[in-house]
Parts: structure tokens; C-alpha cells; sequence
């Protein structure tokens, strides 16, 4: 699931200013883990966001959980107890 952006020309910006590779400290960081946990909570999964924005996986991960985002499980099939048949 893709969450488009109410101002792609400010993302633009922002992915612009944020190169791959480069610290993000500061004011920045505070604005990226913002806009981050509002779009995670929005429904946009970690690896969308991390598309979106030129990090890894694992960045984003780490900004959401600094966040206090409460992360959402896997998904897909489970294993549960086997229902007894009587």
C-alpha cells in the first residue's frame, strides 16, 4: 500500500537535502522521524518508506522505533492451535 503525500514538492525537498549515506542530525532528524511516524501510522509499511525516502530497511526501522511508534506485526498466515473436532 503507497500513501501519496499532501506536498510532494517539500518530500522532494526533504529526499533531496537527505542524501543517501549522509547524517541526519538535528532539526532534520526530528522532521524525518515525524513525517515517518505519521505516514507508518497512516498505513504505509516500513520498505514503502524506505523506497520513498532513499534509506535502508533498517534506518527507517530505527527512526520509527526512536519515534515510540508502536510497530505492527508481519502479517500473512499464522499457525494457531488446531481446532479439535468433537
Amino acid at each position: 500500500m503507497r500513501v501519496q503525500s499532501a506536498l510532494p514538492q517539500e518530500e522532494a525537498r526533504v529526499a533531496e537535502t537527505l542524501k543517501k549515506g549522509s547524517r541526519v542530525t538535528g532539526a532534520a532528524r526530528e522532521k524525518l522521524a515525524a513525517d515517518l511516524k505519521k505516514k507508518y501510522d497512516s498505513g504505509a509499511s516500513i520498505r514503502a518508506l524506505a523506497e520513498e525516502t532513499g534509506r535502508s530497511y533498517g534506518f527507517v526501522h530505527r527512526m520509527l522505533s526512536e519515534s515510540g511508534v508502536t510497530l505492527r506485526g508481519r502479517g500473512g498466515a499464522t499457525r494457531g492451535k488446531k481446532a479439535v473436532t468433537a
